[in-house]
């Protein structure tokens, strides 16, 4: 009989049950057997493993102190001498994603254990994550109340990863794909394989190259501007720029939204007035001058002579862990907005 393998999982504050939104700044939490779905987990292992230990941490306690909470992590979990991590799943919650994704590097490259975790394709901290060695990604749709149907497919996988097993090409395992490329011996020279691919595809039959190309969305770009010096200038950051007080609840992950704001008469941005809503970098220097993500005070200076007017409304949004699907609707709608507006072109601020 095949061992019992051993899991440890992990769990933000919200399935954790900790808390939601108000309980994000929780630290990291240490629990012996499974919580929340990991109850689930342990069913669908049933007695092929045994979830012998929990981690909870809130999202924004994790994204402002990743470093300290895996550093953590490498010391408490060779206590519980598990054979794989489990993480999640994170579903389309991109601050879960990010530290899920984070978790499995951290326990793969530092202590060796195998880890396999679950989320929306789109979820930002895919792409981030689906190239760690020893770390696999499985997808899910972009609801959490798919997990019962999640749960099982984590528990195989654990298994598998927990004993030691092979794990063949994401097309036939149907995890989300690695782009990693691994020999494989055959008898068949490469000229002959491919002369014979050059066939199918020319008598229209099926075939599948052996390196598929990853493919890029083509985003043509915009004319030139005919006369910069009188064009009208708009302002739009990534930096989650918005007025003392976050009217419009902003995320600091994640975002679902973004809003224009009326620049102020004043020469110059103050501090006080505004506030960054964004976990991806130190806010601290942009809080007290908003200048270094929204160049108010050059601009001010220079219209009317680098360029004809600047807009009276800028954009924000955050812009880390956005979805691409948003980030794609976020882009049309302002470009309809900039155009109705008549601006002629549209300075993105870097963060």
């Amino acid at each position: 009989m095949s061992k019992q393998i051993r899991v440890v999982h992990y769990l933000n504050q919200f399935f954790g049950g900790i808390g939601g939104e108000e309980k994000a700044d929780t630290p990291l939490q240490v629990r012996d057997g499974p919580v929340g779905p990991g109850l689930g987990l342990q069913k669908a292992l049933g007695d092929r493993g045994q979830v012998v230990a929990t981690f909870i941490c809130g999202d924004n306690f994790f994204s402002s102190h990743t470093d300290a909470v895996l550093a953590e992590l490498e010391q408490v979990v060779p206590a519980y001498q598990p054979d794989v991590l489990v993480a999640g799943p994170a579903f389309n919650a991109g601050r879960y994603g990010f530290a899920c994704g984070q978790v499995g590097k951290a326990l793969s490259e530092r202590l060796n254990i195998r880890a396999v975790t679950a989320m929306y394709p789109e979820n930002p901290a895919v792409e981030n994550h689906r190239r760690v060695s020893g770390l696999w990604i499985l997808p899910t749709s972009d609801r959490a109340g798919d997990m019962p149907k999640v749960l099982p497919k984590l528990a195989d996988w654990a298994v598998r990863l927990g004993r030691g097993e092979p794990i063949g090409p994401a097309k036939l395992e149907g995890y989300i794909p690695t782009g990693q490329r691994r020999l494989q011996m055959t008898d068949t020279p490469g000229y002959e394989r491919a002369f014979r691919m050059l066939m199918a595809k020319l008598n229209g039959e099926p075939f599948e190259t052996e390196i598929p190309i990853e493919q890029f969305e083509m985003v043509p770009p915009a004319p030139p501007l005919k006369n910069v010096k009188t064009a009208r200038l708009a302002l739009i950051t990534t930096s989650g720029l918005v007025p003392r007080g976050n009217p419009d609840k902003f995320r600091m992950f994640n975002a679902t939204q973004w809003r224009q704001y009326r620049l102020p008469d004043a020469p110059t941005l103050r501090g006080q007035d505004w506030e960054v809503i964004h976990g991806g970098f130190n806010t601290a220097y942009a809080q007290q001058n908003p200048h270094l993500v929204l160049p108010l005070d050059v601009l001010r200076e220079k219209a009317g002579e680098e360029f004809g007017r600047l807009h009276d409304e800028f954009y924000s949004i955050t812009g880390v862990g956005t979805s691409l699907k948003v980030a794609r609707q976020a882009g049309q709608q302002i470009a309809a907005s900039l155009r109705e507006a008549g601006v002629d072109a549209a300075l993105l601020v870097a963060t």
